[in-house]
């Protein structure tokens, strides 16, 4: 199996080599474009140089462990226009998921999610911790959903979508590219593209730029 290099040296990457050292998958090293961090270890990994240099590993596999799903939808866009990156996928061994469920590349599950059936995740897609998804949800590319969200059957997720930790999604419901629910917001109704929607019961809060 490959070593993997992260892509991206915040927060969250520090988590997702927690969870490639669970998954028994070696970390090379983080690339990131902030220099200051250039040199520094990062949970016992060196973070190596700029994003653009993934070039020079072309043994190894990627990870985008970058929270934002606008920003991680950029830096991917910036590596296919240098070349064709292999992405990995990282799911805990403490995720439970049926044989229906359907994976895209570089998608990053972690601790104590549980994903029923029938249900489709896309590309770069990031489930973080504790997070239930029910039956039949279509979620597509570069989609963040945050700690403890309940997401019901059927509900789909478009592009770039953010889901805020502790929200919960009523059966059915469509969220366009773009939007946001906010922590915490109890969803019954469908959210138009680019707008933040947040409360108990959510309501439309403020509009996004376009992606």
């Amino acid at each position: 199996m490959k070593d993997i290099i992260i892509i991206g040296g915040g927060g969250f990457a520090k988590e997702v080599i927690w969870l490639a050292n669970d998954c028994n998958r070696k970390v090379r090293g983080v690339l990131d474009d902030n220099t200051e961090t250039h040199g520094i270890t990062i949970q016992g990994a060196e973070v190596l140089g700029n994003i653009n240099t993934w070039l020079e590993y072309p043994d190894c596999e990627f990870i985008i462990a970058i929270g934002s799903p606008r920003t991680r939808s950029k830096v991917c866009s910036n590596m296919f226009k240098l070349g064709t990156p292999s992405f990995t996928t990282l799911i805990h061994p403490s995720v439970k998921y049926s044989n229906t469920v359907n994976f895209g590349e570089g998608v990053i599950v972690c601790a104590g999610t549980i994903i029923t059936v029938d249900v489709a995740l896309g590309n770069h897609n990031i489930l973080n911790l504790n997070v239930t998804v029910g039956h039949e949800c279509n979620f597509e590319a570069f989609v963040t959903v945050a700690p403890m969200a309940v997401i019901s059957g059927n509900v789909t997720l478009s592009q770039c979508v953010e889901i805020g930790t502790g929200a919960v999604i009523r059966q059915g419901i469509t969220i366009d590219q773009g939007a946001m629910l906010g922590m915490g917001g109890i969803l019954t109704k469908n959210v138009p593209a680019l707008m933040i929607f947040a409360g108990n019961p959510a309501k439309k809060l403020k509009e996004l730029p376009e992606l």
